[in-house]
């Protein structure tokens, strides 16, 4: 510094001497000179004897007196200048400084104080990026007015955390809203920050509604209500459900003037369950049922609409005294129905996708809100398909024919099988009577076995059509389930979808091989296998049964069938009656061995067993039995 002094010419030079070496504590004071930040320092205590020195020339020039001070005035002078610096700011208070330098490890602020003051660099950053610039005003907090530095030790942290507890009490007294942001989730509710101030707000005061997912408030600012503050105790208490509550009242009422049925209006999705959605119309929700959403089928209002998407809905129902209201969506475009028998008119084809599978058949949608139901009769042309799913998936593309449109009542019949040409109408070109066909059994009846011939083409054997010669009562006697068969085609009704078929047919008819080679009076032999009433069954040869009437077996009376013969007992008869059309043999044991004429009687009545009764041929053969005995005695 320059040993010239701006103060020496109004003072002797002894007291300028003086002046020199006070000026020279007071820059010392404090601190050392160096460079960095003790110059700092160093400055503002020069700045402060110069100053000072100004004052003093000043006052010499107006003084009445020959211009010469004293030491005691210039140390007066100086004590209050200092004093009035001092008064300026104070300890435990916010202040508003600038920014002078920034250093690795500090921040020099300038708060008007004899000497600047500092503050740790971490306060004024955000993560590694500092947050400040020289020459930026900022609030600060005094910590202390002189550190063992010879600084003033300030805190941009505790200003900040002051200024924010002033806002909060503020807001508190005068019921106004502050912006807090949500840093935490904890128990009961959330943790938020108002200015470095931690608060609760509790889980109650989130929403007006309960709020299930509370972490989706993490990191979000939102605008609260205070509704307990205490300072000592650095509690906090929030709300943001009165709030929105005022807002949505405000609005609430704006939006009963306006709204009513059958207009547009635009709203924010609220909520979303699984029978719809909630709209906020502006302070009055309003109900999207799922059956309004779309015309077409919607499995979850989530596959159409998000949280907090603004959406346009029409009013449906509106009722004020409720303050409920319902709204649709679908009704924003026409409805796909009133056109379906224009643009689907019957026979068409169609392209679609099945959208639902059920016990009776499967839904098509052939456009966005238009069905057709397929019934499980018109998915393929064979009889066998027991459930919809064994050939339709959901999802799978298909191509149908429309069979009925019914728009009043919202139905479509469609069918699959359609597509393909019907193996019925083309059966008499690709198989004739008589045809010898392959298939596999698919099903059995008490009266006979299906045989599947092709996909879609069934044919029936008769129980009666399974063999010439046996006698079959089940055809799970002869035949099993899945068994690979040949048969004859023996008729086929492409009108009634019936196709009759014989397996017996196969081979040659046993009865007719039998007739052809026996006649009239002629001896055979047969084993006796059952016994009715009237008679004896006898088994002649393999499935070919005769009847021996109970008066033809023995020559003498007899009361019993069994006295004159046994069951399994082979015989010789003598062949009384034969009836090719009905396939009945009338037999006689008592007639072999004699030679009578043998009357060839046609008719003959059922009896119990189902078998011919030889009524006419024993009536016959009595008659002639008592006319030789007549002659005899003659």
């Amino acid at each position: 510094m320059s040993t010239s002094n701006p103060i020496q010419p109004a003072i002797g030079a002894g007291e300028a001497q003086e002046v020199n070496n006070i000026a020279s504590v007071a820059m010392s004071e404090g601190a050392q000179p160096a460079s960095g930040e003790a110059a700092v320092s160093e400055s503002a205590a020069a700045a402060a004897v110069l100053e000072l020195s100004a004052e003093m020339s000043a006052d010499a020039s107006d003084s009445d007196s020959d211009g010469e001070f004293s030491m005691e005035d210039f140390g007066k002078i100086l004590a209050e200048h200092e004093q009035s610096h001092r008064s300026e700011i104070s300890e435990g208070e916010v202040v508003k400084g600038r920014v002078v330098k920034i250093s690795d490890q500090n921040v020099i602020i300038d708060v008007g104080f004899k000497s600047e003051g500092i503050v740790a660099i971490s306060e004024f950053k955000d993560g590694e990026q500092i947050t400040i610039n020289p020459g930026d005003e900022v609030d600060v907090y005094v910590k202390q007015l002189e550190n063992a530095e010879g600084y003033v030790e300030l805190s941009r942290a505790d200003a900040v955390r002051m200024q924010s507890w002033e806002q909060i009490e503020q807001a508190y007294k005068q019921g106004t809203n502050i912006i807090a942001r949500v840093t935490d989730r904890i128990k009961g509710g959330l943790r938020v920050d108002v200015g470095g101030i931690q608060a609760f707000l509790p889980g109650s005061q989130v929403d007006v509604r309960p709020v299930r997912n509370l972490d989706s408030f993490r990191n979000k600012e939102i605008e609260v209500r205070v509704l307990k503050v205490n300072k000592k105790r650095g509690n906090i208490v929030l709300s943001r459900k009165i709030v929105l509550e005022e807002m949505i009242n405000g609005k609430k009422s704006e939006t009963l003037k306006n709204l009513e049925e059958g207009i547009i209006v635009e709203g924010q999705v609220k909520n979303i369950t699984e029978y719809g959605a909630f709209i906020d119309l502006g302070g009055l929700d309003g109900l999207l049922h799922i059956t309004d959403m779309s015309w077409g089928r919607i499995q979850n209002p989530n596959e159409l609409f998000k949280v907090s998407e603004n959406i346009q809905v029409k009013v449906l129902k509106f009722d004020r005294d409720k303050e409920r209201v319902s709204l649709g969506y679908k009704q924003l475009i026409p409805d796909p129905w009133a056109t379906t028998v224009e643009r689907f008119p019957i026979g068409s084809r169609v392209k679609g996708k099945v959208v639902s599978i059920t016990d009776y058949g499967a839904f098509i949608e052939i456009e966005p809100g238009v069905e057709g139901l397929v019934h499980v009769s018109e998915m393929t042309w064979s009889k066998r398909v027991k459930h919809p799913s064994k050939l339709l998936s959901v999802g799978q593309e298909v191509e149908a024919q429309v069979l009925e449109v019914d728009s009043n009542n919202r139905r479509i019949s469609l069918g699959i099988k359609q597509i393909e040409p019907n193996p019925w109408e083309t059966l008499p070109e690709r198989y004739g009577v008589g045809t010898r066909v392959k298939g596999r059994v698919r099903n059995l009846t008490d009266f006979g076995a299906f045989i599947e011939i092709e996909d879609g083409i069934d044919g029936l054997v008769h129980v009666s059509d399974i063999s010439w010669t046996k006698r079959i009562k089940h055809p799970s006697e002869a035949l099993k389930k899945n068994q690979e068969v040949e048969a004859i085609i023996t008729a086929i009704d492409v009108e009634n979808r019936r196709l009759s078929l014989s397996i017996k047919d196969l081979e040659p008819n046993a009865w007719d091989k039998f007739f052809d080679s026996h006649h009239l009076g002629d001896l055979v032999t047969g084993k006796v296998t059952r016994f009715a009433n009237f008679g004896a069954f006898v088994e002649l040869e393999d499935g070919i049964e005769g009847l021996c009437h109970v008066s033809e077996l023995s020559e003498n009376h007899i009361d019993k069938r069994e006295d004159a013969v046994k069951q399994g007992q082979t015989l010789q008869f003598k062949i009384l009656k034969m009836d090719r059309e009905a396939r009945k043999i009338g037999l006689s044991a008592r007639a072999v061995g004699k030679d009578e004429p043998i009357l060839d009687v046609r008719n003959y009545t059922s009896g119990d067993s189902g078998m011919a009764r030889l009524f006419e041929v024993a009536d016959f053969n009595s008659g002639a039995a008592s006319a030789g005995d007549e002659e005899s005695k003659k």
